[in-house]
């Protein structure tokens, strides 16, 4: 393999390895202190990286530098799980947007193996099922852990915009103002998001359902 081909393969390769990793693009360019344009450049070969950067970025993948200089699609990119990303605390973001990386994507298809994910230090996980350019729109797949909840300290939390909700597994009990609901598998909701909310799981399974929230592109506190 000389030298040309390898530099063309970086962009890919690490792309790939950072989907397999469920670290975002803005998570990767947060923690190396650039920008994430600049991560996006580099994926896209309008951009090369210095070789501090580079090793930077393979520190942070946990994979050697010259896993990077490979094709996409080789094997031992398979072998890193989406269960090494840093936990998150909830208290710092408001909605999803937030944390996502931005895309500028009309047609967006992903496969179970190659979602976003953001976790949270409360035993919740946030699974992005699409990525468009409408940032108003966050459409995921969430799973609480048993004895999860919305947030380390139990608050309620608010924002604007509308979230609904559909139950895939297990039990999810939902406070929404003065109301206490409990959605279980089959069952679904809707509610306006800047009424106070936390959720939890009470139960000892898992809960796993389909979300979707929409008009949140503005926080609202």
């Amino acid at each position: 393999m000389v030298m040309t081909d390898a530099i063309a393969y970086l962009g890919p390769r690490l792309k790939e390895i950072r989907s397999k990793t469920g670290l975002s693009l803005r998570e990767i360019a947060r923690q190396l202190k650039v920008s994430p344009s600049f991560v996006s450049q580099i994926e896209n070969g309008k951009s090369q990286p210095s070789v501090a950067t580079l090793y930077a970025l393979a520190k942070l993948l946990s994979v050697p530098v010259d896993v990077l200089f490979e094709p996409a699609g080789d094997p031992v990119a398979a072998s890193i799980k989406s269960q090494d990303i840093d936990e998150v605390d909830r208290s710092n973001f408001d909605r999803p947007t937030e944390v996502w990386d931005i895309s500028r994507a009309r047609i967006s298809a992903v496969n179970p193996n190659n979602r976003s994910i953001i976790t949270m230090d409360s035993g919740v996980s946030w699974e992005r099922l699409a990525a468009t350019s409408e940032e108003s729109v966050n459409f995921m797949e969430i799973i609480y852990a048993p004895g999860a909840e919305t947030n380390k300290s139990g608050e309620m939390i608010f924002h604007n915009g509308f979230e609904y909700g559909y139950a895939l597994e297990g039990e999810l009990e939902l406070t929404i103002g003065d109301l206490v609901l409990q959605l279980s598998a089959g069952h679904s909701m809707g509610f306006d998001s800047s009424i106070p909310h936390r959720f939890r799981n009470t139960s000892s399974g898992t809960f796993r359902g389909i979300w979707f929230v929409h008009g949140c592109s503005v926080p609202h506190s």
